[in-house]
């Protein structure tokens, strides 16, 4: 009874570190192609955005929600070669939307022939968008990344803390439906006859 019941525990115990950490649990922790969130494509051209802190963290690489305020290294690789001949620049906009905003730092579109723009800017607090141009690009056709600075991710905290309480609520409810049953009693007493 107690090797069924510890189980039954353990197997509660591995779902809820699963539910709670589905990094630890998947087989690979990077993402590539197209479930990349970094990876933007306007037509055929792609273009990969990051956003470096190295002052508080020196390997970390993030594309959305950055943790801290500061300076913050912003660099765009030109993943498609014809965008490298191309003059391509980048504007960062204080605000949710592109245009109408501060404009906090703009790097003027040159040619990047080792496709990599790279770009430094101090960003406060707040919500952010970052748009990628070339001189000759339709307004629409714009890659564009909406950055979040040392803001709350509601949606990730309740992942990271709702989901996994739920999940042990759900657990202890079974575990005390199975002590309970008449099924288990039953079979507890066969067990000791």
């Amino acid at each position: 009874m107690r090797t069924y019941t510890g189980a039954i525990g353990a197997m509660a115990l591995l779902l809820v570190a699963a539910w709670s950490h589905p990094d630890l649990a998947a087989a690979h922790g990077a993402v590539s192609g197209e479930d990349d969130p970094c990876l933007r494509r306007v037509g055929e051209k792609v273009v990969h955005f990051n956003a470096y802190q190295p002052q508080h963290q020196l390997r970390e690489q993030y594309c959305t929600d950055i943790p801290q305020a500061g300076d913050t290294f912003l660099v765009v690789d030109l993943v498609d070669p014809t965008w490298r001949n191309e003059p391509v620049g980048m504007q960062i906009v204080k605000g949710s939307s592109g245009t109408d905003g501060e404009i906090v730092a703009e790097i003027r579109p040159s040619p990047h022939p080792d496709g990599v723009l790279r770009g430094e800017v101090r960003l406060e607090e707040g919500v952010y968008t970052v748009t990628i141009a070339t001189e000759n690009q339709n307004l629409m056709k714009r890659p564009q990344y909406r950055l979040r600075v040392h803001m709350t991710d509601y949606q990730k905290l309740v992942q990271t803390v709702v989901v996994p309480l739920l999940g042990l609520l759900l657990a202890a409810w079974l575990m005390y439906k199975l002590l309970r049953s008449t099924w288990l009693r039953n079979w507890w007493a066969v067990l000791r006859s």
